[in-house]
């Protein structure tokens, strides 16, 4: 399934292409609505400084307030407007504008996916030997046409849908076994065929997917 464009504007990419904000929007779709403090569990800024950049979030409709989760005034709830963030990269590559602020926000991206993966490297001694043996990473240099390309990344969305949703049998299962939502992530596995994984418990894993005509 191709998600639809809901980025249109060079100005809202600009906004984007920024690794605090990149870093912000991740994490409120992975954990769902949070505040300002308790984004900054996750990332070493202070609060104030993360307020800043929510705001520049919100005024580009990436995220938006939820009022309804405050317990008191002092309290500013966000959640992310969407899912994914897509836009038509051909649209972008035509207009000088749109085309310098792909190039950035690109750049950006490349430099949070290089982030994840240091991280990840630095984590490996303390990680259990399961989720060392189940990591992996992999490239090929492949010979296609753009039918071709275009073939593949349809059969790669369809795979990711799959997992999609058995990350999502995860979640709510954590949050059945302890009535409220997890911010881990963490429960029993289940496979897309129904049997439990109990050997250990589901965290957050990254997926990156990526394919492109070499220069």
């Amino acid at each position: 399934m191709t998600e639809q464009p809901n980025l249109h504007s060079a100005a809202h990419m600009r906004v984007l292409a920024h690794p605090t904000r990149l870093k912000l929007l991740a994490l409120l779709r992975e954990h769902g609505p949070q505040t300002a403090a308790h984004l900054a569990r996750y990332v070493d800024e202070a609060p104030g400084s993360l307020s800043y950049h929510l705001r520049k979030l919100a005024g580009a409709s990436f995220i938006e307030e939820a009022p309804e989760l405050g317990t008191d005034a002092r309290q500013r709830w966000w959640r992310a407007t969407h899912a994914t963030t897509a836009w038509d990269t051909t649209a972008f590559a035509r207009d000088p504008e749109k085309l310098t602020a792909q190039k950035d926000m690109y750049r950006a991206l490349g430099q949070a996916y290089a982030q994840r993966l240091s991280d990840y490297i630095d984590s490996t001694a303390e990680l259990p030997d399961e989720w060392l043996e189940a990591g992996f990473t992999s490239d090929r240099s492949l010979r296609l046409t753009p039918g071709q390309l275009r073939e593949m990344g349809a059969e790669l969305e369809a795979l990711q849908q799959r997992w999609l949703a058995a990350s999502a049998a995860n979640r709510a299962s954590a949050t059945s076994d302890t009535g409220t939502a997890s911010d881990t992530g963490t429960g029993t596995a289940s496979d897309t065929n129904g049997i439990s994984d109990t050997s250990i418990e589901a965290a957050e894993v990254f997926f990156l997917v990526q394919g492109y005509k070499q220069p």
